[in-house]
């Protein structure tokens, strides 16, 4: 009786261990494609949810100035101030707050973890063209003043992009 170590019917039901990376060379590059393609994804919907935020607080601004008659300064406590009542020096300002001006639950965080930005302008120093405030998510990096900045950075460009339209359009020269 012949014994034979190499034979095919013990093998039948095993993989190799080339078979076997090669399905790991495969599972891994389907994984890497599917990660490639969700990261733009996710970051393009962080940046939406802050613009989203960001448009919230300023309109929450908005009607904060409508029931006080101007934005909150520091000394309302900034942002806090349409949250939680500050301690006013006028208690006629006392008796118009009518907040809290955001939900309770809603966070002044930007989605990458940062406090947003809230600058009101120096009555002393404001010109009348100058914004009333600047309020802006500092992007993904936490940099505040570069270009990634989500908030008045990107109305400014509107705005002026909207005016170079404007000239553009306008051939007129008043000669008809």
């Amino acid at each position: 009786m012949k014994l034979k170590l190499n034979s095919r019917k013990s093998r039948k039901g095993a993989f190799t261990l080339i078979e076997i990376l090669l399905v790991l060379v495969i599972i891994g590059l389907v994984a890497t494609a599917v990660v490639v393609n969700l990261i733009p994804q996710q970051e393009g919907a962080e940046r939406n949810t802050a613009k989203i935020l960001v448009d919230n607080v300023r309109s929450s601004l908005d009607t904060y100035r409508l029931n006080i008659g101007r934005y909150p300064t520091e000394e309302d406590g900034g942002l806090l101030a349409l949250l939680k009542k500050p301690e006013y020096e006028n208690e006629r300002l006392g008796a118009k707050w009518s907040g809290p001006y955001v939900k309770k639950d809603t966070a002044l965080t930007d989605p990458w973890g940062n406090q947003l930005v809230y600058e009101p302008a120096d009555p002393e120093f404001k010109q009348p063209e100058d914004p009333d405030y600047r309020l802006y998510s500092m992007g993904p990096n936490g940099i505040g003043g570069d270009e990634d900045d989500i908030g008045d950075k990107e109305n400014e460009e509107e705005v002026e992009s909207l005016e170079e339209l404007g000239e553009a359009g306008d051939t007129t020269t008043g000669n008809e």
